[in-house]
Protein backbone atom coordinates (compact mmCIF):
# COMPACT_ATOMS: atom_id res chain seq x y z
CA UNK A 1 0.00 0.00 0.00
CA UNK A 2 2.92 2.45 0.54
CA UNK A 3 5.12 1.38 -2.26
CA UNK A 4 1.77 2.12 -4.38
CA UNK A 5 1.35 5.43 -3.12
CA UNK A 6 4.88 6.48 -3.38
CA UNK A 7 5.00 5.06 -6.76
CA UNK A 8 1.66 7.07 -7.78
CA UNK A 9 1.71 9.70 -5.69
CA UNK A 10 5.07 11.43 -5.59
CA UNK A 11 8.68 11.74 -7.73
CA UNK A 12 10.22 9.06 -5.61
CA UNK A 13 10.96 5.50 -6.32
CA UNK A 14 11.39 3.26 -3.59
CA UNK A 15 14.58 1.10 -3.59
CA UNK A 16 14.72 -0.51 0.01
CA UNK A 17 12.52 -0.64 3.22
CA UNK A 18 13.54 -1.81 7.06
CA UNK A 19 11.52 -2.79 9.94
CA UNK A 20 13.48 -1.63 12.72
CA UNK A 21 12.43 -2.46 16.29
CA UNK A 22 12.73 -0.40 19.41
CA UNK A 23 14.78 -1.30 22.12
CA UNK A 24 14.32 -2.68 25.35
CA UNK A 25 14.93 0.82 26.89
CA UNK A 26 11.85 2.36 25.67
CA UNK A 27 9.82 0.53 28.07
CA UNK A 28 6.20 0.12 27.12
CA UNK A 29 4.20 -1.81 28.96
CA UNK A 30 3.06 -4.86 27.28
CA UNK A 31 6.09 -5.38 24.98
CA UNK A 32 7.72 -8.37 24.33
CA UNK A 33 12.37 -8.38 25.24
CA UNK A 34 14.02 -6.78 21.87
CA UNK A 35 15.39 -9.99 21.42
CA UNK A 36 12.01 -11.62 20.81
CA UNK A 37 10.90 -8.93 18.69
CA UNK A 38 13.79 -9.18 16.43
CA UNK A 39 13.12 -13.22 15.64
CA UNK A 40 9.45 -12.10 15.01
CA UNK A 41 10.61 -9.23 12.69
CA UNK A 42 13.18 -11.70 11.05
CA UNK A 43 10.67 -13.93 10.72
CA UNK A 44 7.95 -11.65 9.40
CA UNK A 45 10.66 -10.42 6.71
CA UNK A 46 11.97 -14.09 5.77
CA UNK A 47 7.74 -14.59 4.68
CA UNK A 48 7.49 -11.01 2.84
CA UNK A 49 7.58 -11.25 -0.79
CA UNK A 50 8.50 -7.60 -0.25
CA UNK A 51 12.19 -6.20 -0.61
CA UNK A 52 11.37 -5.80 3.00
CA UNK A 53 14.93 -6.14 5.56
CA UNK A 54 15.17 -6.00 9.55
CA UNK A 55 17.61 -3.24 10.69
CA UNK A 56 18.85 -4.38 14.51
CA UNK A 57 20.64 -1.57 15.34
CA UNK A 58 17.85 0.53 17.27
CA UNK A 59 16.80 -2.50 19.12
CA UNK A 60 19.77 -3.51 20.20
CA UNK A 61 20.70 0.11 21.96
CA UNK A 62 20.90 -0.23 25.70
CA UNK A 63 19.86 2.93 25.70
CA UNK A 64 16.74 4.52 24.22
CA UNK A 65 17.00 5.95 20.63
CA UNK A 66 14.70 8.82 19.71
CA UNK A 67 13.21 8.81 16.31
CA UNK A 68 15.23 11.49 14.75
CA UNK A 69 18.18 9.19 15.95
CA UNK A 70 17.43 6.31 14.70
CA UNK A 71 16.56 8.39 11.15
CA UNK A 72 20.17 9.71 11.60
CA UNK A 73 21.01 6.16 11.98
CA UNK A 74 19.93 5.15 8.31
CA UNK A 75 21.14 8.21 6.72
CA UNK A 76 24.32 7.80 7.97
CA UNK A 77 24.38 3.63 7.20
CA UNK A 78 22.65 3.84 3.99
CA UNK A 79 24.46 6.87 2.53
CA UNK A 80 28.54 6.96 4.25
CA UNK A 81 28.53 3.39 4.98
CA UNK A 82 27.09 1.84 1.57
CA UNK A 83 27.65 4.99 -0.67
CA UNK A 84 23.71 5.28 -1.65
CA UNK A 85 22.49 3.11 -4.08
CA UNK A 86 23.69 2.12 -7.50
CA UNK A 87 21.74 2.97 -10.61
CA UNK A 88 21.23 1.15 -13.71
CA UNK A 89 23.88 2.65 -15.63
CA UNK A 90 26.84 1.94 -12.54
CA UNK A 91 26.77 5.53 -11.14
CA UNK A 92 26.09 5.50 -6.94
CA UNK A 93 23.13 7.94 -5.70
CA UNK A 94 22.24 9.12 -2.44
CA UNK A 95 18.85 7.93 -1.07
CA UNK A 96 16.47 10.03 0.60
CA UNK A 97 15.21 8.51 4.20
CA UNK A 98 11.38 8.01 4.58
CA UNK A 99 9.72 7.45 7.62
CA UNK A 100 6.70 5.30 7.50
CA UNK A 101 3.98 5.80 10.43
CA UNK A 102 0.45 4.69 11.67
CA UNK A 103 -1.68 7.96 12.23
CA UNK A 104 -1.15 7.57 16.43
CA UNK A 105 2.11 9.09 16.12
CA UNK A 106 1.37 12.15 13.69
CA UNK A 107 -1.47 12.80 16.50
CA UNK A 108 1.50 12.63 18.94
CA UNK A 109 3.30 14.94 17.65
CA UNK A 110 0.49 17.66 18.27
CA UNK A 111 0.42 16.65 22.07
CA UNK A 112 2.36 18.57 23.64
CA UNK A 113 5.14 17.26 26.12
CA UNK A 114 5.68 14.27 23.62
CA UNK A 115 8.03 15.39 21.32
CA UNK A 116 10.92 18.59 21.68
CA UNK A 117 10.66 21.20 19.03
CA UNK A 118 14.04 20.25 17.64
CA UNK A 119 13.13 16.51 17.01
CA UNK A 120 10.05 17.61 15.24
CA UNK A 121 11.60 20.34 12.57
CA UNK A 122 14.55 17.68 12.03
CA UNK A 123 11.96 14.62 11.11
CA UNK A 124 9.26 16.65 9.43
CA UNK A 125 11.88 18.95 7.84
CA UNK A 126 13.86 16.60 6.86
CA UNK A 127 12.43 13.10 6.33
CA UNK A 128 9.59 12.72 3.90
CA UNK A 129 6.63 11.38 6.43
CA UNK A 130 4.40 8.59 5.25
CA UNK A 131 1.40 8.28 7.40
CA UNK A 132 -0.96 5.17 7.03
CA UNK A 133 -4.72 6.36 7.84
CA UNK A 134 -6.32 4.50 10.71
CA UNK A 135 -10.05 3.74 10.95
CA UNK A 136 -11.50 6.25 13.05
CA UNK A 137 -8.99 8.70 12.78
CA UNK A 138 -9.56 12.35 11.68
CA UNK A 139 -6.26 13.78 10.35
CA UNK A 140 -7.23 17.47 9.36
CA UNK A 141 -6.97 19.28 12.56
CA UNK A 142 -3.75 17.24 13.15
CA UNK A 143 -2.21 18.26 9.70
CA UNK A 144 -3.41 21.81 10.54
CA UNK A 145 -1.65 22.27 13.14
CA UNK A 146 1.43 20.85 11.64
CA UNK A 147 0.90 23.34 8.54
CA UNK A 148 4.37 24.65 8.08
CA UNK A 149 5.66 20.99 7.43
CA UNK A 150 2.36 19.74 4.78
CA UNK A 151 5.08 19.54 2.12
CA UNK A 152 6.76 16.37 3.57
CA UNK A 153 3.33 15.11 5.30
CA UNK A 154 2.16 12.40 3.06
CA UNK A 155 -1.39 10.38 4.29
CA UNK A 156 -1.68 6.93 2.46
CA UNK A 157 -5.96 6.30 2.67
CA UNK A 158 -7.04 2.64 3.16
CA UNK A 159 -8.58 1.71 -0.71
CA UNK A 160 -9.63 -0.99 1.26
CA UNK A 161 -9.86 -0.81 5.36
CA UNK A 162 -7.70 -2.51 7.55
CA UNK A 163 -7.49 -1.72 11.68
CA UNK A 164 -4.99 -4.52 12.41
CA UNK A 165 -2.65 -2.94 14.98
CA UNK A 166 0.13 -4.20 16.53
CA UNK A 167 -1.62 -3.21 20.09
CA UNK A 168 -4.77 -5.01 18.94
CA UNK A 169 -2.74 -8.03 18.36
CA UNK A 170 -1.01 -8.04 21.75
CA UNK A 171 -4.67 -8.16 23.07
CA UNK A 172 -6.41 -10.82 21.22
CA UNK A 173 -3.81 -12.91 22.44
CA UNK A 174 -3.86 -11.86 26.10
CA UNK A 175 -7.53 -12.72 25.71
CA UNK A 176 -6.93 -15.85 24.49
CA UNK A 177 -8.18 -15.04 21.18
CA UNK A 178 -6.38 -16.38 17.96
CA UNK A 179 -4.13 -13.71 15.86
CA UNK A 180 -3.91 -16.01 13.07
CA UNK A 181 -4.24 -14.30 9.69
CA UNK A 182 -3.15 -11.08 11.66
CA UNK A 183 0.66 -11.59 11.79
CA UNK A 184 2.87 -14.29 9.26
CA UNK A 185 2.09 -17.72 10.45
CA UNK A 186 5.75 -18.51 11.38
CA UNK A 187 5.27 -15.37 13.62
CA UNK A 188 2.34 -17.02 15.06
CA UNK A 189 3.97 -20.05 15.71
CA UNK A 190 6.60 -18.38 17.83
CA UNK A 191 4.63 -16.26 19.81
CA UNK A 192 3.06 -19.76 20.58
CA UNK A 193 6.49 -21.87 21.52
CA UNK A 194 7.75 -19.26 23.22
CA UNK A 195 4.36 -18.13 25.41
CA UNK A 196 4.39 -14.30 24.64
CA UNK A 197 1.88 -11.92 25.33
CA UNK A 198 0.10 -15.15 27.82
CA UNK A 199 -3.37 -14.71 28.55
CA UNK A 200 -4.33 -12.49 31.64
CA UNK A 201 -4.73 -15.35 34.28
CA UNK A 202 -7.83 -14.34 37.00
CA UNK A 203 -7.65 -15.18 40.28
Amino acid sequence: MACDYVKFNTGFEVVGSYLSPVGDAYKKAGLAPAQDRINMCELAVNNSANSLELDHWEAIQQEYQPTAIVLDHFEHHLNLIQGGVETVDGQRKPVRVGFLAGADLLDSMTTPGVWSEEDLNHILGDFPLFILERMGTDLGQTISQLARFKGTIHVISQLIQNDVSSTKVRLLRRQGMSIRYLVPDPVVSYIEKHGLYKPEVVS
